[in-house]
């Protein structure tokens, strides 16, 4: 059972777990800070690139659910956050998100309680011979000690790999979907849900069977190098609406079925649910999950019929 970059990428930036991004910064080693006369001038932002991701809606006589598939990490620069996408969030009453970040003594507490191994056990000690020099050597690239992560589980290791390959090549999660609007819904007085906690969330991953988990873990290693460039198409997908490329990479990323139904497949059918109940209730809510859950053959709007209910995309 091989689970390749495009599994770990879908999994922590359009896919699920909001929470990975803040806290992979928060528990992954820092460099420090150029000194003050290596700082550039500062200068003006620059602009905006125009871009237009999928919205979809769903209706009835006296209510309105807006679907926007989020990305968790962006590079900044983008402007997804106008025409319709502002429009639908701007008449909203309220914004539903996968999660709503908890306080980071929380987070870190539930961080420590389910990433990190709990019989001691390191991290390395769990792999081979081969995946440890391929594991070490990633690191490595990343300018991180390689024992540094060995208190982690080999999932959240993965994840925070990952994610610091991520950031390091500009993704950042202050410029993802999920800040923008939570900033967005504080400053209009706009209530926030969550779909999940991030209990659930982290039990995702931390259920899978530890084998799983490393082969996880080590293909992460692997690729490193990629990381950048993958993800980079992956946005340019979601950027243009690409839902069927997207769903397609989905398709070939997630190989792993027991990851693909854990990750997407429950939880979508948890939110189509959800949608059918909401609808019972007036008014206009914006919804905003990972794009991984809006693309693919089980995709929330492909589960909504079963409750009589359809999606339509918004042209904008």
């Amino acid at each position: 059972m091989r689970i390749n970059l495009k599994s770990l990428l879908a999994a922590t930036a359009i896919c699920a777990l909001a929470w990975a991004a803040p806290v992979a910064a928060q528990n992954a080693p820092t460099e420090a800070p150029a000194s003050v006369e290596a700082l550039d001038p500062v200068k003006a932002p620059p602009a905006l690139k125009d871009v237009d991701p999928a919205l979809w809606v769903v209706k009835d006589e006296d209510t309105t659910i807006y679907l926007f598939g989020s990305i968790h990490l962006l590079k900044p620069g983008l402007g997804w956050f106008d025409d319709g996408v502002k429009t639908a969030f701007d008449s909203s009453d309220q914004l539903v998100l996968e999660l709503v970040e908890p306080p980071a003594a929380e987070s870190q507490a539930l961080f420590g309680k389910l990433a990190m191994d709990q019989q001691g056990k390191t991290l390395r000690s769990k792999m081979n011979d081969a995946d440890r020099a391929v594991y070490d050597a990633a690191m490595g690239k990343l300018g991180i000690p390689a024992p540094a992560f060995d208190p982690f589980e080999p999932w959240a290791a993965g994840i925070t790999l990952s994610m610091v390959a991520m950031q390091k090549s500009g993704f950042d999660p202050n410029s993802g979907v999920e800040k923008q609007l939570t900033a967005a819904a504080k400053v209009n007085n706009k209530p926030i849900a969550g779909l999940e906690t991030m209990e659930f969330q982290l039990g995702v991953f931390d259920t899978l069977p530890e084998a799983e988990q490393i082969a996880f873990l080590v293909e992460a290693a692997k690729m490193i190098d990629d990381t950048s460039s993958m993800m980079d198409k992956m946005v340019n997908m979601w950027a243009s609406a690409d839902t069927e490329s997207l769903g397609q990479l989905m398709n070939e990323g997630l190989t792993s079925r027991t990851l693909y139904d854990a990750l997407l497949t429950k939880r979508n059918a948890n939110w189509a649910k959800w949608i059918s109940a909401r609808m019972a209730k007036p008014g206009v809510t914006f919804m905003a999950v990972g794009a991984g859950h809006l693309a693919g053959p089980t995709s929330v709007q492909n589960l909504l019929p079963a409750y009589g209910l359809s999606a339509t995309r918004v042209a904008y």
